[in-house]
């Protein structure tokens, strides 16, 4: 086996040959050692992460893949991070869980990886740690739930969560009939069936053709996606044998293709900063102007909740990302390269939309432009950006008076106060949320309206934000600006009463305050105390070393690849 990256451990008939082999052998048999390559799968199922539970059932399917190729498959859990259950934020670990899982790739004998991910942050995390180590890779995403109901309607698990919790504070809804919504949100394995950020990276990891094309999207209980888990292991076998890395395929051109898919399915901002960061882990040239570049002018051709109305099924049903991509060939690099080695446009010809309500043909788009739209001015030097899918289209040119939070603490003591001063016409904005003021840059930008203004009937405000919001959220939400208040950005200097600018057609977001006085105003007392450092453990190596938003919040040290060679044995 003297050419398998994994044969530096097993090759030979010295002592630490003997002792890596005969440790293995509890599992594997003597003819494991012949040359056959040596795949992990890299497993980030967990029961403290819903919707990656069922993950072990698909690594079986891989296994017996891998075996079926002719390679001895190797489970190796890896950090797993349930969106909906860690505290403060799941991103705080997206770096974490990367560099973890990078490490055990390079440290192990194994020759290529098939990488299960599903909720939000596994799979960028798991991207991050292909591209850094550059082992032959290829991702299985484990898939959408199927759809629930309630009370006779579709739910979108997240969007209606926002929702109907927004009718019980405006009193439209019971917090009894709110409750008996929780048993039905969840209707199977998987996760959320919404155009949130799982669904998003799942698809935009297929249009970089970093998975089986045709895959993903595919819903978590379906049976095809046992078989693809089973062609995956197979083809991680091939992928060993072809010498085919994930530096290969994740190429600028590949990037630029998954920024049109973007756009063209209506994703999630959160795409935004995970792109970024695995583009800098490859040395990739990406900025964050990239995005409202190639994606501003794609037309957005998914009716998919939160920018629609349907659910992810209904896409797998309606003919899925490749025939959305279809619709848009002419805006995809034709050499941009999948795992299998063949061009994404390749598997195009064959692809055909069996719902023009779920997917649209290019001529009858449900919007003619609708990518993220990346805003600069003087609140944002480095940027912010805004989904104007999402966002109410009379608000996207927009003045209004600042009413300004210092923390998520503070929105939460004060925005359904009655005696707030805040009309519709205000501009919420909420500060200390970034990735050094959370730590983690939570998902809290969709900052719920004022009690007394959803009574009044109001349902959308400008607000603005240094931290993310969900993929599954909605409204005209400016994110992501950076630098964060915690960072010494200008955030920090906005006072309540000042005026915001927004004016998305000419990408401007300013506070309309005299220069001179704006450049000598100090930030905010109360921001600054908001902040406290974190003194030991991996959030102070976070908030010590992690980078922007608009560069991906990824750890200085991490960026660029490292390469699979460990030069020293371990005995």
């Amino acid at each position: 086996m003297s050419g398998q990256r994994s044969a530096q451990w097993y090759a030979g008939t010295d002592r630490n040959a003997y002792i890596h082999r005969a440790w293995m052998r509890r599992g594997l048999p003597a003819n494991a050692f012949d040359g056959r390559p040596h795949i992990a799968i890299a497993n980030s199922a967990s029961d403290l992460t819903p919707c990656n539970s069922h993950l072990d059932e698909l690594a079986q399917s891989v296994k017996q893949g891998v075996y079926a190729a002719g390679g001895i498959p190797l489970n190796l859990p890896v950090v797993s991070l349930g969106e909906t259950q860690v505290r403060p934020t799941a991103m705080l670990w997206r770096n974490m869980a990367a560099m973890a899982t990078e490490e055990m790739l390079r440290a192990n004998p194994i020759d290529g990886v098939v990488l299960l991910g599903g909720c939000d942050k596994t799979i960028p995390a798991l991207l991050m740690a292909a591209a850094s180590v550059d082992l032959p890779a290829v991702v299985v995403p484990g898939g959408p739930m199927l759809t629930g109901t309630f009370r006779g309607v579709a739910l979108g698990c997240g969007t209606d969560v926002w929702k109907l919790s927004e009718e019980v504070r405006a009193g439209t809804l019971s917090e009894e009939q709110f409750m008996r919504s929780e048993s039905s949100m969840i209707r199977s394995r998987g996760h959320c069936n919404t155009m949130g950020t799982a669904s998003t990276m799942a698809l935009v990891t297929e249009a970089l053709g970093m998975t089986l094309p045709g895959l993903a999207g595919t819903p978590a209980p379906d049976s095809r996606l046992l078989q693809g888990a089973h062609d995956a292991g197979r083809l991680a076998v091939e992928l060993v044998a072809a010498e085919r890395r994930p530096s290969g395929v994740l190429t600028r051109a590949s990037f630029l293709n998954a920024i049109v898919a973007l756009a063209a399915i209506g994703g999630s901002t959160n795409a935004v900063v995970h792109l970024l960061a695995v583009a800098g882990r490859l040395g990739v040239e990406l900025t964050q102007d990239d995005f409202d570049r190639t994606g501003a002018e794609v037309p957005l051709l998914v009716d998919l909740q939160p920018a629609g109305r349907f659910l992810m099924d209904d896409l797998h049903r309606a003919g899925g990302l490749l025939a959305v991509l279809r619709e848009v060939r002419d805006l995809l690099d034709p050499e941009a390269l999948t795992v299998t080695g063949r061009p994404l446009v390749d598997y195009l010809d064959d692809a055909h939309i069996f719902d023009h309500e779920v997917i649209r043909v290019r001529e009858q788009p449900l919007l003619p432009h609708a990518g993220i739209a990346v805003l600069h001015g003087n609140l944002a030097p480095s940027g912010a950006i805004i989904k104007p899918a999402a966002a109410s289209p009379e608000l996207l040119s927009h003045r209004g008076r600042a009413v300004v939070f210092d923390s998520i603490e503070d929105l939460h003591a004060r925005i359904d106060d009655p005696d707030l001063d805040v009309d519709a016409d205000s501009v919420l904005v909420l500060r200390g949320c970034g990735p050094r003021g959370y730590p983690g840059m939570p998902e809290v930008a969709n900052l719920p309206l004022p009690a007394k203004l959803l009574r009044a009937g109001v349902r959308d405000m400008v607000r603005v934000c240094d931290g993310r919001m969900s993929g599954t959220a909605y409204g005209t939400v400016v994110l992501h600006v950076a630098p964060e208040a915690a960072a010494g950005g200008p955030l920090a200097r906005v006072r309540t009463g000042d005026m915001i600018v927004l004016d998305v057609d000419a990408r401007r977001l300013d506070v309309d305050v005299p220069p001179q006085e704006w450049e000598q105003r100090a930030p905010e007392p109360a921001t600054v105390a908001a902040f406290a450092a974190p003194k030991r453990g991996w959030e102070r190596l976070y908030v010590d070393t992690v980078r922007q938003a608009d560069t991906g919040a990824d750890l200085d040290f991490l960026i660029g690849a490292s390469g699979d060679r460990v030069a020293r044995e371990s005995h």
